[in-house]
């Protein structure tokens, strides 16, 4: 499975931990950048990876920012995306159970390697539930 992989400056050392745990864990990493430390707008990368899940290049996503907050907001922009922001393991679980969610972000500043690790597990893991989650989740449109 194609993830694409997005970050900001502040993002950047974990993104590429992110990448190298999704090769490590049989899926297929497409790093969308950015590739060093200088400062970078956050919603150019979120915006580069919520359009590629959109048009097919990737199947799913990973963002992070300082808080990974920008990157989320960013990131639900995007027509189609569902983008969601777990500080915990469980977060995760239930961002794919309950919302379906495409797009997993993570705050750089404040979530260690082992918490992303264990919510990548746990995102990857979990299947979506539908039923009363598929009647929410379909009710989630841009209203303007």
């Amino acid at each position: 499975m194609k993830i694409a992989v997005g970050s900001d400056h502040a993002g950047f050392e974990l993104k590429n931990y992110v990448v190298r745990w999704l090769q490590e864990n049989g899926h297929e990493p497409v790093d969308m950048g950015p590739f060093n430390e200088e400062s970078v707008d956050y919603p150019d990368y979120a915006r580069k990876v919520g359009e590629s899940i959109v048009d097919g290049t990737c199947q799913e996503g990973v963002l992070l920012c300082g808080t990974g907050i920008g990157v989320s907001i960013s990131a639900n922009k995007v027509k189609g995306i569902r983008a969601a922001l777990a500080c915990r393991p469980e977060f995760a679980t239930l961002a794919r159970q309950h919302n379906n969610a495409n797009i997993i972000c993570f705050s750089a500043r404040f979530t260690d390697r082992e918490t992303i690790a264990k919510s990548l597990e746990n995102w990857f893991a979990a299947e979506f539930e539908g039923g009363r989650h598929e009647r929410r989740v379909n009710k989630i449109e841009p209203c303007c």
